[in-house]
């Protein structure tokens, strides 16, 4: 895929007349993208959806794309392999920049495995735009967890390319906050968030 045109000749980008600060203004808080990354079963999931009812309490704008959701439609189309994994992270990073513009609070849910990737996502963003959470769990507890029974999937070899087993996962060497989530409780987690972005200025 690395080998297709991202964008066609014959297309110019249109500037809309409603602005990103004018839909910030309307829903009372700044639009961000909160990347959580981690190995399967770490709880991204859990925490991105935990955060988002918090968020909607309060009144913010929000919206999870999840891992596997996504893979039911607009990358429904992809493999594990390395080369649609990194496809699948752009395709996510483009839509997360859109609801950016639209005002939102997005929270993706991905394992997104390579460093590499990641920073391609950060680097779509303004500075300041994208906020890398990772949760970081043991595998041996991700393991515990995995209702599925993919890990053991996996290492029968009935799964190829599964992260931490048959593939890598390079963890962030420098993500805007660390989460322990085979430690810390999901509440816990929710308010260590929350205090983050309220910092960030995000959140009042």
């Amino acid at each position: 895929m690395s080998d297709k045109k991202l964008s066609s000749s014959n297309t110019v980008w249109h500037h809309a007349t409603i602005t990103r600060d004018k839909r910030e203004q309307l829903h009372q808080h700044k639009s961000i993208v909160l990347w959580f990354t981690g190995l399967s079963g770490s709880g991204k999931s859990t925490l991105a959806h935990a955060l988002e009812d918090r968020l909607h309490k309060t009144g913010c704008s929000t919206y999870v794309l999840d891992g596997d959701n996504v893979r039911h439609g607009l990358c429904g189309d992809l493999t594990f392999s390395d080369a649609d994994r990194k496809e699948n992270i752009r395709r996510i990073a483009n839509v997360g920049k859109l609801f950016l513009d639209a005002g939102v609070i997005i929270l993706t849910a991905f394992i997104s495995p390579f460093r590499e990737d990641r920073q391609i996502a950060r680097n779509l963003m303004q500075h300041g735009d994208f906020f890398e959470i990772y949760c970081n769990s043991s595998i041996e507890t991700c393991e515990q967890r995995d209702v599925k029974g993919l890990y053991k999937k996996a290492r029968q070899g009935a799964i190829p390319h599964f992260t931490g087993i048959s593939s890598p996962y390079e963890a962030p060497e420098n993500p805007d906050i660390e989460i322990k989530t085979d430690q810390l409780s999901l509440e816990d987690s929710v308010e260590l968030l929350i205090q983050h972005l309220k910092q960030r200025g995000i959140l009042q």
